[in-house]
């Protein structure tokens, strides 16, 4: 989305109150109205947090089918004050893991000499196993209170009504996708649903309805039969056929091996909170968990005015030593060691924030433990819902196709678009995927590995365990710097919702060695500011698109950020 400085000054200034309400009983804030709506309605109908997020998502793979969906995965962050199935047992904490496999076919070099150079971006080779229905129903199941029938409701129902393309939908498509389709001559017939339905042949406009009742029909089966609905049975079978018969060898084997795995989420502390991540293949945990805690032991972060040259270079420089270390480290937990607790020890976070340099920016060799020359991957067709409940407790779930409508590939007759996951995979060891990084090779592609994401699912809890913030992000690797600074300035600047996610961004990622400003900065005295620290400053588009609540006086207060359209809704 490239909006010029003055227009997303507009665009930021005008939506920060319209993007935010306080709710007694609980809230729901996601990327785009209907999905809150959803969400909202569980919660009035009795249900809890994690009903209202699985409902959201669900929504949203019919309302931003080129974001996330049923075709893709994603991570889930979960805080319970009572588990509802052992009622008195006290708090739950629980990650659930659901992005996408490898199927059985590729490896560490099935890319490496492929003679089409998209091959891991786009069309079937690209699709990895789909994990989004096997990981909200196992969160739902084990947590939820209404019928999974009650929670795919208002999806089958906003899949059969339609659902109006909006600026974000239409600047996507604009600028992501039709250049794509003009580059190459054989995509409006090798992907025709997505070129027939979504961009209504090249001539798709705002306010045009777009109704899906293929996909409808899938989530009729899903609410009957569950998860083996989509992994076996007719659905599975779209799936299969769909990617092979543009190129791909997945079989049913590979989508019965499917599993969501849940796990511990990681837990680290900023100024007397705990701050909830999720731990590898997300990157996104251990980053913001990193970023926090080397800033905490900066002082000056508590005297730097907001957006200020000194607040943005400390940020900055946190950014670039947790994307390092990212770099050097990440990758799936179950294939190589993942040192998640040296990296986040507090002599290291102790050392790393002793390196900071108040007076200027350093080489890029001095930052985490990585070697010079080993960058970062990465997601970026990708929604977040956060949510809260009567009782206090919450959800963050960050779920992705990976680039823009992924793969291009639809699972007809069904009307799903699969992901392109293997892109974020070691595709080709040394070049740059589709976002521009050299990946490392401890994200090597091997059959049944989870790809290394960005992803950055966050809840906040106080000293008494109750919420404080949730949050989380759309947006590729940007979705780390913009979660850690939202939620900054809610923690930090004890700003409002809606203010939080108005306020103008920077990015930083380590490699290249850039401070991006969102345009509403590029000419304003904090980029001469940087510049004088030794800061490369350019300006670029939007940073993000953060989904927040924060715990107000009165209840919830909740925001969903104007850069992608969203609205909040709540009980």
């Amino acid at each position: 989305m490239n909006l010029t400085a003055g227009v997303l000054a507009t665009v930021l200034s005008a939506a920060a109150a319209l993007g935010q309400s306080v709710y007694p009983s609980g809230a729901v804030a996601a990327d785009h109205v209907v999905a809150s709506r959803a969400g909202a309605r569980m919660l009035r109908e009795g249900g809890n947090a994690v009903d209202a997020a699985v409902a959201a998502s669900f929504a949203l793979s019919v309302t931003r089918p080129y974001s996330c969906g049923i075709g893709g995965g994603g991570f889930m962050v979960v805080h319970l004050v009572d588990d509802p199935r052992h009622p008195g047992s006290g708090p739950v904490r629980a990650a659930f893991n659901y992005r996408e496999t490898a199927p059985a076919w590729v490896g560490p070099d099935t890319f490496v000499a492929h003679p089409d150079p998209i091959a891991p971006a786009r069309g079937g080779k690209s699709v990895c196993v789909p994990g989004t229905v096997a990981g909200l129903l196992a969160a739902h199941e084990r947590f939820g209170l209404l019928s999974r029938g009650a929670v795919l409701a208002p999806a089958i129902e906003a899949a059969e009504a339609g659902f109006a393309v909006d600026d974000h939908y239409m600047t996507s498509v604009r600028e992501d996708v039709l250049p794509f389709f003009e580059r190459h001559a054989d995509a409006r017939e090798r992907f025709a649903f997505v070129w027939s339905r979504f961009l209504r042949e090249g001539r798709v406009e705002k306010g045009d309805l777009v109704r899906l009742p293929e996909q409808g029909g899938a989530l009729r089966l899903i609410a009957r039969d569950g998860a083996a609905a989509f992994y076996a049975g007719p659905v599975g079978d779209a799936i299969v056929r769909a990617a092979n018969a543009d190129g791909a060898r997945l079989t049913m084997d590979d989508l019965s091996r499917f599993a969501a795995v849940r796990a511990e989420p990681i837990a680290s502390h900023y100024r007397g909170l705990t701050v909830l991540g999720m731990p590898p293949p997300s990157s996104g945990g251990v980053a913001v968990a990193q970023a926090l805690e080397m800033l905490e032991r900066r002082p000056e972060l508590l005297t730097a005015a907001h957006n200020s040259a000194a607040y943005a270079h400390m940020v900055g420089e946190a950014l670039k030593h947790a994307f390092a270390d990212r770099a050097r480290w990440m990758g799936d937990p179950a294939f190589v060691e993942v040192p998640v607790a040296a990296l986040l020890d507090e002599g290291y976070m102790d050392a790393l924030a002793a390196r900071f340099d108040g007076a200027r920016t350093l080489a890029s060799e001095a930052y985490g433990s990585s070697p010079a020359g080993e960058d970062a991957p990465e997601d970026s067709g990708t929604a977040h819902v956060s949510a809260v409940d009567r009782w206090g407790n919450a959800v963050a779930c960050t779920e992705t196709v990976n680039l823009i409508f992924g793969s291009f590939v639809t699972a007809e007759p069904f009307g799903f678009v699969l992901n392109d996951t293997m892109d974020d995979f070691t595709a080709r060891p040394g070049a740059p995927n589709e976002f521009g990084l050299v990946q490392s090779r401890r994200n090597a592609i091997e059959p049944g590995k989870r790809a290394l994401s960005s992803m950055s699912p966050t809840i906040v809890l106080d000293g008494e365990g109750r919420v404080r913030v949730v949050a989380g992000a759309a947006g590729g690797p940007r979705i780390i710097s913009s979660t850690l600074q939202a939620t900054l300035n809610v923690l930090r600047f004890d700003m409002p919702a809606g203010q939080a996610l108005s306020a103008p961004r920077f990015h930083h990622q380590w490699k290249p060695d850039v401070l991006w400003l969102e345009r509403a900065l590029g000419d304003s005295p904090l980029a001469e500011g940087l510049r004088a620290l030794g800061h490369d400053v350019r300006p670029r588009g939007p940073i993000g698109n953060v989904q927040i609540i924060r715990r107000a006086e009165d209840g919830w207060d909740a925001a969903a950020d104007p850069r992608k359209g969203g609205l909040p809704d709540g009980h």
